[in-house]
């Protein structure tokens, strides 16, 4: 990162840094690392901000979309139909958990899962739909919910990309049966590692999901089904905590360089993602071009890191062959034109400014329609 001049992001502590360095310290101080205190106490803090009654910390958002199944009782012999943009991980831990994803195509302009191919897809075997609120822009919940309702299916949100959004003015996570967070370092709220949660307002689901994240125990070294380790510790947890009110600051921070993004790329050789819902919490911002490498180039060029968030849809991954995955031709076409663009909450207005004039100097052989 130190060749740009603008990089995509730092995950080094910045103004949370000496909050972050007492909560680490504090969990040293006391000597208890797992389960203890600090987790309960971000559990309810998580849960309090997310708009959930219950908050059960996990190791990984894939654990916690996976838990969710599970507790649930989606397993083998069943299916989860759910989008082909996103972190591989949605769809690995439908396979966690032992059932078989389905994938339905998205829609071009949210970039999040299309609910008119969700229905075409119901099946038998379909017991849920895993919709990925991408980018920090919300899924069409409305749509999905007629469609789950329609055929009686669980909801669970992949929310893991979504801290604070809301869908239609409802927090996300709580609006299927339960929701999926990822605290990875790079998320809007991250940890100094790896971190998950669950949020739902069904006191059962999230008392078994607590069962299952710790060896399926209902106390020590009893064991009444067969859970796994997965277990938010509390050094993390600690973290999560000195950083979490700061969380609604750091959203507006996010939408304010999105709006000024939009402004500035006015005109731009580029095509913007649209925002579909003011609860959008912008993870990323992302744009299409038909000439990706060519951009990327030019940027670095100008000193300006860039990534590609995803450049193969799931379906196309080897590692889902043998799910028989079928095609989305939409999500694979995107998936060779879409660039993100820095966004974090350090960045400087001006460091936007100048990103944007570069993109205005590129000169694309075609431009995307």
């Amino acid at each position: 990162m130190s060749a740009h001049r603008i990089p995509f992001m730092s995950l080094i502590p910045g103004d949370d840094a000496a909050d972050v360095r007492q909560a680490i310290d504090r969990v040293i101080a006391r000597g208890w690392f797992v389960l203890g205190p600090e987790v309960s106490a971000f559990e309810e803090e998580f849960a309090s901000a997310s708009g959930a009654a219950r908050a059960v910390g996990v190791g990984t958002g894939t654990d916690a979309i996976a838990l969710i199944l599970r507790a649930l009782d989606i397993g083998p012999g069943d299916e989860v139909i759910t989008s082909p943009l996103s972190a591989a991980y949605s769809a690995l831990a439908v396979i966690m958990a032992g059932a078989r994803p389905v994938f339905a195509d998205i829609d071009p302009l949210r970039m999040t899962i299309d609910p008119d191919r969700i229905a075409d897809l119901v099946g038998p075997r379909t017991r849920a739909i895993l919709p990925v609120h991408l980018y920090g822009q919300p899924a069409d919940m409305a749509a999905i919910a007629r469609v789950a309702a329609r055929y009686n299916l669980a909801i669970v949100e992949d929310a893991c990309q979504a801290h604070l959004a809301t869908a239609g003015g409802r927090p996300v996570g709580t609006i299927g049966i339960a929701g999926a967070f990822s605290f990875y370092p790079t998320k809007n709220l991250g940890a100094l590692g790896d971190g998950g949660a669950v949020v739902t307002n069904d006191a059962a689901l999230a008392d078994r999901v607590a069962r299952l994240r710790n060896g399926g125990q209902t106390d020590r070294y009893h064991h009444q089904e067969p859970g796994i380790n997965s277990r938010l510790d509390d050094i993390q947890a600690a973290i999560l905590r000195a950083r979490l009110p700061r969380l609604r600051g750091w959203t507006e921070r996010r939408r304010a360089l999105a709006a000024r993004y939009r402004s500035r790329l006015a005109g731009a050789p580029v095509e913007l993602l649209p925002e579909r819902d003011p609860g959008h919490v912008y993870h990323l911002f992302v744009v299409r071009t038909g000439e990706r490498p060519a951009l990327q180039a030019h940027l670095a060029a100008h000193g300006i890191e860039t990534l590609i968030h995803y450049p193969v849809s799931i379906p196309r991954q080897p590692a889902l062959a043998g799910q028989d995955p079928g095609q989305c031709p939409v999500a694979a076409r995107v998936c060779g034109e879409i660039l993100s663009l820095p966004l974090h909450p350090a960045l400087r207005d001006d460091e936007v400014d100048e990103i944007a004039a570069a993109v205005h100097t590129f000169q694309p052989r075609t431009v995307v329609s």
